[in-house]
């Protein structure tokens, strides 16, 4: 794929989930939504206008600033630089969302998207660059709350929302529509980050987020408006994941500027140990999915703890050999999907397949790292979204999330979107949620 290239439109890219033993490419096409349709169907996008001053269309951000945004200036959160990228007026908004299904009450206003890049670290702690996209409404006052958007699992980085005009960048169309500034993180390895994605690596993709949220403040009065540092986090699969991380941060004071005001994640898989990987051998999770998934996620986290010394000591040939090629960010889903096998059969040796169905040493360790993001108190509204006929991410991790936050308190509200797919849940999650935001002042 090439950079800005859309993925297919509706027609060519049907919203199902294969059946079991369908071919991967048609898998790969659903996979966390980062294959998903192009969004953008209304006429092509007239440029973004000129920017208040020259500082804030300068593709380098100074070294320091005052006032408020001076304290991420000197290292995590400092803005390197803003792109603009296109303005769309409100019908235009509402078209490209009314053709995904989405409900389009809460659009009230055009807007205007960024795309800026800032200083972070790698998973070690070293320091690196990411990117995100800003969407800001072109009313809704002065200063604006934000809406963190955390999006889906992707394995090429035009995928990632600040270079891919697809489903990934629709929550920063309809929250920002509503009035809200919406900063929707490419984690690091996608976007414009360097290297390759820490798939699955909750506390890098936390702290790649919680740095853009500090970069957007200073990004946001560079183009002339404020933030109010009120942040309602949301996200999808493993967004929704990282949503729940995120949240956990800044209500545990990661930032003075900034505070948690609603978490409302769709569909994470909150509980990998527990519910997604025996949903992904008993069958509950589509065989695609599950194949992607697994080589995704043993591939990059073998990067970060060394699960393994060889890629065939976990994978079968032919895929062994095309496991670290395959996910270098450089390969689209449905590439990748196009060189996976059909089934986690084919993919994993018997030690693998045995060693994930009762995980151990390294591996347990790696698992308990991703799992946990529920396991906190949040003290501010929680809704969890989820879809009975999920075959990503079974609706079991909901379930999960949801007992572990009751068990400390906390009576998160359950949102059930019925017999519909991982994307379709989404799509009805937008509508539900945008809705919700509304009527939260």
């Amino acid at each position: 794929m090439t950079r800005h290239h859309p993925v297919p439109h509706p027609a060519a890219a049907p919203w199902h989930r294969p059946r079991r033993g369908a071919t991967t490419v048609a898998a790969a096409l659903l996979v966390a939504a980062c294959a998903a349709p192009a969004l953008a169907s209304p006429p092509p996008p007239r440029p973004a206008p000129p920017a208040p001053t020259a500082t804030a269309l300068a593709l380098v951000a100074s070294p320091a600033t005052t006032g408020a945004g001076a304290h991420v200036q000197r290292g995590r959160g400092a803005l390197r630089s803003v792109t603009p990228l296109s303005r769309l007026s409100r019908d235009e908004v509402a078209r490209a969302i009314a053709e995904h299904g989405v409900d389009v009450t809460s659009v009230r206003h055009g807007i205007a998207t960024y795309r800026f890049e800032y200083a972070t670290i790698t998973p070690t702690g070293e320091p690196t660059t990411a990117s995100a996209l800003l969407t800001l409404p072109d009313g809704g006052g002065h200063a604006l709350s934000t809406v963190a958007e955390l999006h889906g699992t992707a394995s090429h980085r035009d995928e990632a929302p600040s270079v891919g005009d697809n489903v990934t960048r629709l929550g920063a169309y309809l929250y920002a529509a509503g009035g809200r500034a919406t900063v929707a993180p490419d984690y690091l390895g996608l976007g414009t980050s360097p290297g390759t994605h820490p798939y699955m690596d909750t506390a890098s993709s936390v702290s790649a987020s919680l740095d853009a949220l500090r970069a957007a403040r200073t990004a946001t009065a560079r183009l002339g408006r404020a933030l109010t540092g009120e942040v309602h986090v949301t996200g999808f699969s493993q967004g929704g994941q990282v949503a729940m991380g995120l949240g956990r941060a800044l209500a545990h004071g990661a930032d003075r500027h900034l505070r948690l005001r609603t978490l409302t994640p769709v569909s994470g898989p909150y509980d990998i140990a527990g519910q997604e990987l025996p949903a992904i051998f008993d069958g509950r999770v589509a065989d695609g999915s599950a194949v992607y998934y697994l080589a995704y996620f043993l591939t990059a986290q073998n990067r970060l703890h060394h699960l393994y010394d060889d890629p065939r000591e976990v994978f079968r040939q032919p895929y062994a050999d095309r496991m670290e090629t395959l996910f270098d960010g450089e390969h689209s889903s449905e590439d990748v999907a196009r060189h996976l096998p059909a089934t986690v059969d084919a993919l994993l040796t018997e030690e693998w397949a045995a060693r994930l169905q009762h995980p151990t040493g390294a591996l347990a360790e790696v698992i308990a790292r991703v799992d946990g993001v529920c396991e906190w108190r949040p003290r501010v509204p929680v809704r969890l979204h989820t879809a009975a006929g999920d075959r990503d991410v079974p609706t079991g991790n909901t379930a999960s999330c949801a007992a572990e936050l009751r068990r400390r308190g906390v009576h998160p509200e359950v949102v059930q979107h019925g017999d519909v797919d991982h994307l379709r849940g989404y799509l009805g999650a937008l509508s539900d949620n945008a809705r919700w935001l509304a009527r939260q002042g």
